[in-house]
């Protein structure tokens, strides 16, 4: 009962706790922003591809799914740190730090929620009539025609459940998040990892408490859209 004691209603957020808010909803929005664009791709090839290393490539893309969360930040250091192939590349060549640094929260988040992008895509994909690609086809649309008019509109619904449960995910993720870009207030201090801090702070259940009840609003407020825009929901 003492932690309920400890919440303050109304529960106005202080600045710090907003900025938390603020910089998870920024983080959340760059990660399936740049994620959607190969997102898309990758559920095209597994949903409408016939190739070898089909099946290598699906468990490769919902490999994070698997591991740890932690795993995942590390290998993300590995690859991305300041010592890591990628990463030394990246600031050698044009001075880009991702390790601890927002972009880092982003491109965890994108990793983690990648999987679940893709397959939200596939599956809309895969129920798309393809003997209507093909009558178009004969027809003579190019591919790209045939996409546009046909396979996008009609995945429409799926995509933008992607998106929203994308949004969502990346909202909630902590593991991969503290680990590749730490748990710095005002750059990398994401509404999870706030509430983690506040909780390893005494007498910091009040902020806790305020802060996973704008996480319990978000989410549930994504889970209804995402049911929502689900594609048997417009149909």
């Amino acid at each position: 009962m003492g932690f309920y004691r400890t919440v303050t209603w109304p529960w106005p957020l202080s600045g710090d706790e907003q900025e938390a808010v603020y910089l998870s909803l920024r983080v959340a929005a760059r990660a399936v922003g740049f994620g959607l664009p190969l997102a898309m791709i990758v559920a095209l090839l597994l949903a409408r591809g016939r190739f070898p290393g089909r099946f290598l490539l699906n468990a490769l893309v919902h490999l994070p799914l698997m591991l740890p969360p932690v795993v995942t930040g590390w290998l993300l250091l590995l690859v991305f740190g300041v010592e890591g192939p990628v990463g030394a590349w990246l600031a050698a060549r044009f001075g880009v730090h991702l390790a601890f640094t927002e972009s880092g929260a982003a491109l965890a988040c994108g990793v983690m929620i990648f999987p679940l992008m893709v397959r939200a895509i596939r599956l809309s994909v895969e129920a798309v009539d393809p003997r209507l690609e093909q009558a178009a086809r004969t027809l003579g649309a190019h591919w790209v025609d045939r996409f546009l008019t046909i396979t996008l509109p009609l995945a429409g619904p799926g995509v933008l459940a992607a998106v929203v449960m994308g949004y969502t995910a990346s909202l909630g993720e902590f593991g991969a998040v503290i680990t590749f870009a730490a748990n710095i207030p005002g750059q990398t201090q994401t509404l999870p990892l706030a509430i983690f801090s506040a909780l390893e702070t005494q007498g910091g259940e009040a902020v806790a408490g305020r802060l996973a009840l704008v996480s319990v609003f978000l989410a549930v407020g994504g889970l209804v859209l995402a049911e929502f825009l689900s594609p048997r929901r417009l149909k």
